[in-house]
């Protein structure tokens, strides 16, 4: 019998390149990661997830792989990735890597056989190549545009479009391919037997595309991962039918290795049937990341959440932030929602207050690590880092920043290497003191140095949290909603009693023992932007 560990799991996802580094040239690296693990075992996670490591070009921050079994130089060897693992899993930590299958980089050997081999080849039929429209097949074949901007086609010298949903260095493969299909099977294989405990799937939701690739204008101010309505790349039927196979594959290994989703679908009842129980073990709640600060919205999403996945016999699980939008601290204080993968920089309108940004976000950090089922922390968040916002424009990296010709910031300011400690050039990211993004010269005050061992910041409060869920049991607990006033969320988990105050007027503290506060209580009050566990 397993213990199906991942249906209560805290998960901190790593961006490894801004994470720690220990070769010094400014990137985060595999033996950074290794030699930081203590900390995190220390935060109190459970799992960590290393967003890619793979051989890339790095055109597109490693999510375009060009080699699916080795790891990219820029991040060190196979032999440093094992010693991590070995290293994280000593410290009781489980590892689960960042898998990309909805397509390659242009440089992957595969790709560079089907721009050799001619139209109609074997070489061509694992990517999405198709003929041009127009008298000469001088128009793409359809009118979709890829999710960083521009068209989403490229013309080859023969005539011929290969499809790229993301930049042109990033072919679609074609799933309908059985050698596509094995290939897969083979990667999942070689890093399972490696010792990794799962995979995140990035773009979870693509691979497949409507028979016959119809014509599609998304909504204006629709989130580039997907939209309300059925969009003819996300979503469709025959990803299932991949993942109940991948399903079988893990199933061979012991364990509990597990596979999570990064579906971007409208509802999380939609979301719900990428965790099936034959199919995957999780999949983000997106629907909850993109929720406003607002308690009716958050009870709306949270209660559809507990029932949609619960339905189905999976965790719900819960994310504020991640290396794709706007960190939470920034985010929930936005005047005006931006759409995901956008971004926003010095000349965006009506940004906020970074002092409120970080005393809503804890607020809304204290309310998640509540509710029952398996949370995902981003790494920085546990030290209230705000979006970097200022960074020059000669320093952004964001294909969409190039690609849509700076209208959109894209997400770099969420991706700026940590700040470990206050002293150094780089807060102790680097020993050389180089990052690879500019690092905001206030983020000295958030540094972990400065904050360990110090009550009420931000890294106490979230290790007080962690220990306090694993105490109480919260993720494998149940929610049962008290009465309260408007703007406030009053809720039972077990025997801990939570009191968020979103938006409300200050209420006053039921009986109990306070466990936890996001905030300062003003004479007994619960004032809003404020979250309180109670014993």
């Amino acid at each position: 019998m397993t213990n199906e560990w991942w249906r209560s799991a805290v998960i901190y996802q790593i961006y490894p390149r801004s994470f720690a580094d220990a070769s010094g040239d400014g990137v985060g690296d595999l033996a950074g990661i290794t030699n930081r693990l203590d900390s995190l075992a220390h935060l109190g996670v459970d799992v960590v997830w290393l967003s890619p490591f793979m051989t890339s070009p790095q055109k597109d921050a490693g999510y375009d792989v060009a080699d699916y079994r080795d790891v990219d130089p820029l991040f060190g060897t196979l032999e440093d990735f094992d010693a991590m693992l070995n290293r994280a899993h000593e410290l009781g930590l489980k590892v689960i890597a960042d898998l990309v299958p909805n397509h390659s980089s242009d440089q992957h050997p595969w790709f560079q056989e089907a721009l050799a081999a001619a139209p109609g080849s074997v070489e061509r039929a694992r990517y999405m190549f198709r003929e041009g429209r127009g008298e000469t097949g001088e128009l793409p074949p359809n009118n979709w545009e890829s999710i960083f901007g521009g068209p989403a086609w490229t013309r080859v010298p023969d005539g011929q479009w290969y499809l790229h949903l993301f930049d042109s260095s990033q072919p679609d493969f074609d799933w309908s391919n059985e050698e596509v299909r094995e290939e897969f099977r083979g990667i999942l294989r070689f890093w399972l037997d490696r010792g990794v405990d799962g995979f995140r799937v990035d773009v979870a939701h693509g691979l497949v595309k409507a028979e016959g690739l119809p014509d599609y204008t998304p909504p204006a101010d629709a989130d580039s991962m997907g939209g309300a309505e059925p969009v003819p790349y996300w979503g469709q039927d025959g990803v299932h039918e991949i993942y109940r196979d991948w399903h079988k594959v893990l199933a061979e290994y012991e364990g509990d290795r597990v596979l999570c989703g990064e579906a971007w679908m409208p509802t999380v009842a939609e979301i719900a049937n990428w965790v099936r129980p034959d199919e995957m073990h999780q999949s983000f709640n997106f629907p909850y990341l993109s929720s406003d600060w607002d308690a009716a919205e958050l009870r709306t999403v949270i209660d559809e959440s507990i029932e949609a996945f619960g339905s189905v016999g999976a965790p719900s699980t819960w994310v504020l932030s991640n290396h794709d939008v706007i960190r939470h601290a920034t985010r929930l204080s936005l005047d005006e929602g931006t759409p995901q993968g956008h971004g926003i920089g010095p000349k965006t309108p009506n940004l906020p207050d970074e002092a409120a940004g970080l005393g809503r976000a804890r607020a809304a950090t204290t309310l998640m690590l509540a509710l029952p089922g398996s949370a995902y922390v981003y790494q920085g968040e546990e030290l209230g880092l705000p979006e970097a916002i200022d960074i020059p424009d000669e320093a952004r990296q964001d294909p969409t920043w190039f690609r849509t010709n700076g209208e959109r910031y894209g997400r770099d300011g969420c991706r700026v290497p940590l700040p470990w400690s206050v002293d150094g050039d780089s807060f102790g990211f680097s020993e050389t003191g180089a990052s690879w993004l500019p690092q905001p010269a206030s983020w000295a005050s958030y540094a972990r140095d400065a904050q360990d061992g110090v009550e009420g910041s931000t890294l106490e409060l979230y290790r007080s949290l962690l220990a306090l869920r694993k105490e109480h049991a919260l993720g494998t607990g149940s929610v049962s909603w008290l009465p309260s006033e408007d703007g406030v969320l009053a809720l039972r988990n077990g025997d801990v009693t939570i009191i968020a105050n979103v938006s409300g007027e200050p209420v006053a503290l039921p009986e109990g023992r306070i466990l936890a506060a996001s905030g300062e209580l003003d004479g007994g009050l619960v004032p809003a932007d404020t979250t309180v566990w109670l014993g």
